[in-house]
Formats: C-alpha cells, sequence, structure tokens
C-alpha cells in the first residue's frame, strides 16, 4: 500500500484551514480626512427601472473642510440612485472638488443607504431624519494630477452620508 503525499499548497491550506479565531493581521483603522457638504437639486425621478424607483439628483456645490483637504464642491456632478422596495438604495455619485490651492479632483462615490422602507420614503421626499435611523457608507475613489493631492489615490476610503433636505453631508476617512 503506497502512501500518497499532500502537495505543498494543499498541507498549508489543511494547516491554515483549522479554527482561526484571530485574523491573520491587525484590523484596519480609520483615520478622519475631509467632510463634503453637498449642496443638491430637487430628485428628477425616471420611474421603475433596474429593480426600483430609478432617480437623479444634481450637485449644484457645496464646501469641503477638515484636516486633509478644503476647498469647494464644483457645481455640474450628480448622484445615480434606485431605491429598492426591500429598504435599500444604490447609490453611484460622480462629481468634482477644488482644493483651495486650484486643483480639480474627480470623485466617483458608489454606495449604499440602507433603512426601514418608511424611512426611505421619508428620506426620498427630502423630509428631515435622524441620521441613526438609517445606514448611509461609501466608498469613494479620486482621481487627481500627481501632486499635493496625490495621496487621494494612493488610500482606500470609506465614507458615512447624512441626508438633509437640501444637502448631503459626507465625512471621508482614510483606511489605514
Amino acid at each position: 500500500m503506497r502512501m500518497l503525499r499532500k502537495s505543498a499548497p494543499l498541507a498549508l491550506l489543511a494547516a491554515a484551514g483549522g479554527a482561526q479565531a484571530e485574523p491573520a493581521a491587525p484590523a484596519p483603522g480609520l483615520e478622519y480626512a475631509f467632510t463634503a457638504t453637498v449642496l443638491v437639486a430637487q430628485p428628477v425621478e425616471q420611474g421603475e427601472a433596474d429593480g426600483g424607483r430609478k432617480r437623479f439628483i444634481a450637485i449644484t456645490g457645496g464646501k469641503v473642510e477638515g484636516p486633509r483637504l478644503s476647498g469647494e464642491v464644483l457645481a455640474g456632478g450628480g448622484d445615480w440612485q434606485v431605491i429598492e422596495p426591500n429598504g435599500l438604495t444604490r447609490v453611484e455619485a460622480r462629481y468634482f472638488l477644488k482644493a483651495a490651492d486650484g486643483t480639480v479632483i474627480e470623485v466617483t462615490n458608489p454606495g449604499v443607504r440602507v433603512a426601514e422602507p418608511a424611512v426611505i420614503e421619508r428620506l426620498a421626499k427630502g423630509e428631515e431624519v435622524d441620521p441613526s435611523a438609517y445606514y448611509f457608507r461609501t466608498t469613494p475613489r479620486f482621481t487627481v494630477q500627481a501632486g499635493a493631492h496625490d495621496w487621494l489615490r494612493r488610500n482606500a476610503f470609506v465614507a458615512r452620508g447624512i441626508r438633509q433636505p437640501d444637502r448631503v453631508l459626507i465625512d471621508f476617512y482614510v483606511v489605514k
């Protein structure tokens, strides 16, 4: 009777496949970078499509303030949303920031907003809703020229959104 040997990769997988109670590395942390106050227009309703109620919300301007970046939100971008009947809203915002030094920064910011359907409906109507009543997170990506703001391209980010009747507050965090 011949013994079969496990290959080295399979042996490593078998050894690592045990009950690992801890992550392989320390959990990443978050470092607050800046807040964008994004002014928005009234939504343009498209109707039912793509599994939910589609709408577009134009971005009309705003400001950027924080320890890592300050400047303004340029008018002309927008937020494309699909509000599903189960309380999930899929968002995809695209817009530009202009840093205090004049650098223009492109932002692509996909994410989700989750709440009870009644809360989602209140948000969709533009009503004031306590931010603890919903989950609103995004994973922004930045496109910027090489230079002082290149750190935006060289880090991963998460952001938290707070919807207000005529604006969205977005707190951006660098994932450490």
